[in-house]
């Protein structure tokens, strides 16, 4: 930083977006592959190489950021306008989730019987698994919180045990939502309905899994000291993105559990 007139970071050459794309490919390619013709090899080979990607991507920003001083003042504005653009573009990924069961459930074609849910489909009970999963993810909504309040206060225990707890209440919701899609009484392939409420609710489950991804790296940079009370973006990145899920799940839980059942 002492060589440049300016605050900004001008970020060196790296492979990682070329090895991240090639991975991205191997893993679409291995799915079709896995779909049709019941072969894994290009699947696993593209996970791997995602994984790899991935560690070691991260391993540069947290050198860049935590060792090297890079990540100024202006650059963490940067990094925020950033991260608030991407929750933005997720929002409106979700947007057409939701578009697509409102226009299917407000007015249910003669196909669909007249009503809805559509003739023949048994909804899950909303007072059940999807009311204690939404406990679940107000609860880890909390705890984030705690554990944000605690860094910005030097409270190096607090924060580890708050982190801690949101990261395994992100798992117990997983866990809970795999045992809910074995259960069902349909399936993807019954029609609009199902095709909605998995998808819908399987990309939430996708962000809740890359969310508890973002925690557990979190944890791992406290536990070697990475953050201090007024540099810690990338907790606060990973934080803004746990709200961001919990919000979704409460306008999934309201729409397709309880209004749509």
């Amino acid at each position: 930083m002492t060589h440049q007139t300016h605050p900004y970071h001008m970020v060196k050459p790296s492979p990682w977006p070329l090895t991240g794309a090639l991975s991205a490919l191997l893993m679409t390619s291995g799915l079709i592959m896995w779909f049709h013709f019941y072969s894994s090899t290009l699947l696993v080979l593209g996970l791997l190489t995602n994984m790899l990607t991935m560690y070691q991507w991260w391993r540069d920003i947290v050198r860049e950021s935590t060792y090297q001083g890079h990540h100024t003042t202006p650059v963490q504005k940067g990094l925020r306008y950033g991260m608030v653009l991407f929750i933005i573009s997720e929002i409106f990924f979700f947007a057409g989730f939701f578009w697509a069961f409102y226009h299917s459930s407000l007015a249910p074609t003669p196909y669909l019987g007249g009503h809805w849910p559509p003739t023949g489909i048994t909804p899950l009970n909303p007072l059940e698994v999807p009311l204690l999963n939404t406990s679940v993810l107000l609860a880890s909504g909390v705890t984030i919180t705690w554990a944000h309040h605690s860094l910005m206060e030097n409270n190096r225990k607090q924060m580890i045990q708050a982190l801690s707890i949101t990261i395994l209440l992100g798992a117990y919701f997983t866990l809970l939502q795999i045992s809910e899609y074995y259960e069902a009484p349909f399936t993807i392939s019954d029609g609009i309905y199902g095709s909605t409420f998995f998808v819908a609710t399987g990309f939430h489950g996708l962000h809740v899994i890359i969310g508890s991804t973002f925690l557990t790296v979190c944890l791992v940079r406290q536990l070697l000291y990475h953050f201090t009370s007024n540099h810690h973006f990338g907790f606060e990145a990973a934080a803004w993105y746990w709200h961001f899920v919990d919000v979704v799940w409460l306008f999934l839980y309201i729409s397709i559990y309880w209004w749509g059942s």
